[in-house]
C-alpha cells in the first residue's frame, strides 16, 4: 500500500484537512453529554428555565458547527479519494501499456481489467473512509473514555475494560479477513475471464450448441465466488453482534454502578446520563470502525493485487538508437530462435534470411508453422530468445521502441477497429495525415469502393470492434490504416483472408505500384497471394524449409508443392502430364 500512496501526494491539503475537520466535529460531539448533564442537574433539577434554554442553544450551536465540519470533511475526503483513484488508474493503464506481449500473455486480460476497475474502486472507497473515520472513530472512543474519567473515575474503569475487549474483536476479525478477501478478488478474476470469453465467443458457443455446458461452468465458478464471499461475510458479520454484546454488558454494568453511586450521593443523575451517552458514542463509533476495518481489509487486499501489477516490469529493455544504415538490408534474421514464456519447446528454430529494401517477401506454411511468430519479432512485440533480428544493419534491441514501430506498418491477422468514425480509425496510423493521404490509402487498400457507399463516407460511425462492417471491409480498413502511416516496412499478416481473389490481386498490384521504396512482407495461407513476391520463405514446424521464388520452390520444395497443388489441383494434373 505504501508504494501507492505517492498518487495521493497532489492531494496533501485535502488529506490533512479532511481528518482535521472530522476531529473538530468529534470534539464538539464529545461536549454534548456534558451539556446534557448540565441541563439535567442545573436546569431540570432546579427548575431553571433560563439554564435549559441557554444550554439548548449551546446544543444547537454545537450541532450546526459539527454539521459544517462534517460536510467540509466529506468534501475534502471525497476529492482526495477520487483524485487518488484517477491518478492510480492512469498510472496503472500507462504501466500496462508499457508491458511487452510476454507479460500481457502471462498476466491475462481478465486479471488486468479487474485490477483497473474493481480493485481501484475498492481502494478509492478505502481512502475515502480512512480520511473520514480512521482518526475520528479512535478519537471519540478514547476521548469518551477520558471524558468519562472527568465525570466519575470508578465508573470510567468500565470503559477501560470494555475498549480493549472491543479492540481485540475488531482487529482479530480484520486479521482473519484479509487473506479471504484476496481469494474473493481472485475468484472475481475467474468470473470476469469466463464472462469475457463467452461474450467474445458467443457465436461459436451457439454454433456448437454449447450454451448449457458454458452456463454450468459459469455457475460453478459463480458458486465458488458466492461460497467464498458468504464465508468471509460471516466472519465480518460477527463483528457487529460481538461488539454489541460487549457494549450492552458494559452498559448494564455502568447503569448498575451509576445507580448505586447516585443513591450514595457520589454522582448526580446527569452524570449517569453523560456516562451512558459516552458509552453509546463508543458503540456507534465502533460500529463505524468495524465497517471501516472491513473496507480497509478489502482495500489492502486490492492494494497488494495492484502493487503486483506494478511489480511486473517489461522484459524488453528500450534502446536509444534513432536511425540505422541505408546501405544494409532492410531486415535480417540471423539464426533466430523464439520460445514463448511457459511454452516449453521452441516456436521458432534457427530462422535465417535477409530482406533487401523495396523487396516484397512472402511467408507461407501450414497452420502452426510460426508465420505470425516471425513477423511479430520485427516490430519487437516479442524478443528473440536466441539469435538477432536486424533492421537497417542494427540489432532491433538497440532501437528506441517507439521510433522503431513508427517505421513499421502492421496489419494483424485479426482486424481490430475502434469505435469512432472511419477517419478517426485511419488517423491511428498517422494523426497528421492529410485528406489526400487518407484517400490514397483507401484507394490502395481497395476500401474506397465501399467507403463511398457509406453515409457520411469518412464520418461513418464504426461500432466497437467494427461489428457493423463485414470481415473483408474490416480487413481493408486496417490495411488502409497501415498505409496511411507511410511505413518503411509493411507487414500484412494474413490480412487478406476475407478478400476474394480478384480484390486480393488488385490490392497486391496497388501496393506494388506505390511510389515509396517500401519493404513488404506478406504472410498468407494462399499461394496465389505470395507467388509473385520477389522471394518466398516456406516455414514448417517453426523452421525454414525453403527460400526462393515461386518457380524455384515449385520445382524443388516438397512442402511448397504440397501447399500449392492442394489449392490448385488442376495445375498438379498439368505438371504430371
Amino acid at each position: 500500500m505504501k508504494s501507492l500512496l505517492k498518487y495521493i501526494k497532489d492531494y496533501r491539503k485535502e488529506s490533512i484537512l479532511a481528518p482535521l475537520f472530522k476531529m473538530l466535529e468529534a470534539s464538539f460531539e464529545l461536549m454534548v453529554p456534558l451539556v446534557m448533564a448540565s441541563i439535567i442537574d442545573r436546569g431540570i433539577a432546579h427548575n431553571d428555565t433560563a439554564q435549559i434554554i441557554k444550554m439548548g442553544l449551546v446544543l444547537v450551536l454545537l450541532a450546526a458547527v459539527g454539521l459544517i465540519s462534517a460536510v467540509t470533511a466529506q468534501y475534502f475526503s471525497a476529492k482526495a479519494a477520487v483524485g487518488f483513484a484517477t491518478k492510480l488508474r492512469s498510472a496503472l493503464f500507462a504501466h500496462i501499456q508499457g508491458l511487452s506481449y510476454t507479460e500481457l500473455d502471462t498476466i491475462g486480460t481478465s486479471t488486468l481489467i479487474t485490477r483497473m476497475t474493481s480493485d481501484v474502486n475498492q481502494l478509492q472507497n478505502g481512502v475515502n473512509l480512512t480520511l473520514r473515520l480512521l482518526l475520528r472513530s479512535p478519537f471519540i472512543v478514547f476521548g469518551a473514555m477520558v471524558m468519562a474519567f472527568t465525570v466519575d473515575v470508578k465508573a470510567a474503569f468500565i470503559f477501560v475494560v470494555a475498549i480493549p475487549l472491543l479492540s481485540i474483536v475488531v482487529f482479530g476479525i480484520m486479521i482473519a479477513s484479509i487473506p479471504l478477501y484476496k481469494k474473493v478478488q481472485a475468484a472475481l478474476d475467474k468470473i470476469l475471464g469466463r464472462t469475457r470469453e463467452n461474450l467474445a465467443g458467443a457465436r461459436v458457443i451457439r454454433a456448437f450448441c454449447n450454451e448449457e455446458a458454458e452456463t454450468a461452468g459459469f455457475e460453478r465458478e459463480n458458486e465458488l465466488l458466492l461460497n467464498t464471499q458468504v464465508f468471509v461475510g460471516k466472519i465480518s458479520a460477527a463483528m457487529n453482534p460481538v461488539t454489541y454484546i460487549i457494549i450492552n454488558i458494559a452498559l448494564v454494568v455502568l447503569l448498575w454502578t451509576g445507580a448505586v453511586r447516585v443513591d450514595s450521593g457520589v454522582i448526580t443523575q446527569g452524570a449517569v446520563v453523560a456516562l451512558v451517552n459516552y458509552m453509546s458514542q463508543i458503540l456507534v463509533e465502533l460500529v463505524k470502525l468495524a465497517n471501516l476495518i472491513i473496507q480497509l481489509t478489502k482495500a489492502l487486499a486490492c492494494a497488494k493485487r495492484v502493487e503486483g501489477i506494478f511489480a511486473v516490469t517489461s522484459s524488453m529493455a528500450n534502446g536509444s538508437l534513432e536511425n540505422g544504415s541505408d546501405e544494409d538490408p532492410a531486415i535480417v534474421f540471423d539464426h533466430v530462435c523464439l520460445t514463448y514464456s511457459g511454452g516449453g519447446d521452441e516456436s521458432l528454430t534457427d530462422i535465417d534470411f535477409a530482406v533487401k529494401k523495396g523487396e516484397t517477401i512472402g511467408i507461407i506454411g501450414g497452420t502452426g508453422s510460426g508465420k505470425t511468430s516471425v513477423v511479430n519479432l520485427i516490430p519487437r512485440f516479442y524478443d528473440a530468445t536466441k539469435g538477432t533480428v536486424r533492421i537497417n544493419g542494427r540489432d532491433i534491441r538497440d532501437y528506441d521502441i517507439e521510433t522503431l514501430r513508427d517505421t513499421i506498418g502492421v496489419v494483424p491477422q485479426r482486424a481490430v477497429l475502434f469505435k469512432g468514425t472511419i477517419r478517426e480509425n485511419l488517423l491511428w496510423g498517422n494523426e497528421d495525415a492529410s485528406g489526400a493521404d487518407i484517400e490514397n490509402a483507401l484507394r490502395i487498400s481497395q476500401a474506397k469502393e465501399f467507403v463511398d457507399t457509406k453515409e457520411g463516407r469518412l464520418d461513418f460511425m464504426i461500432a466497437q470492434g467494427g461489428k457493423n462492417l463485414s470481415g473483408g471491409q474490416r480487413q481493408r480498413l486496417t490495411i488502409a490504416r497501415a498505409i496511411v502511416r507511410k511505413p518503411q516496412i509493411l507487414i500484412l499478416d494474413d490480412s487478406a483472408s476475407a478478400l476474394d481473389f480478384a480484390t486480393d490481386a488488385k490490392l497486391r498490384a496497388a501496393i506494388k505500384g506505390m511510389e515509396n521504396d517500401m519493404t513488404v512482407i506478406i504472410v498468407s495461407q494462399r499461394a496465389s497471394s505470395i507467388q509473385y513476391a520477389d522471394k518466398i520463405v516456406v516455414l514448417d514446424d517453426g523452421a525454414v524449409a525453403g527460400i526462393g521464388t515461386h518457380e524455384e520452390l515449385l520445382a524443388e520444395n516438397e512442402i511448397y508443392q504440397e501447399i500449392y497443388y492442394s489449392q490448385f489441383p488442376d495445375k498438379k494434373a498439368k505438371a504430371a502430364n
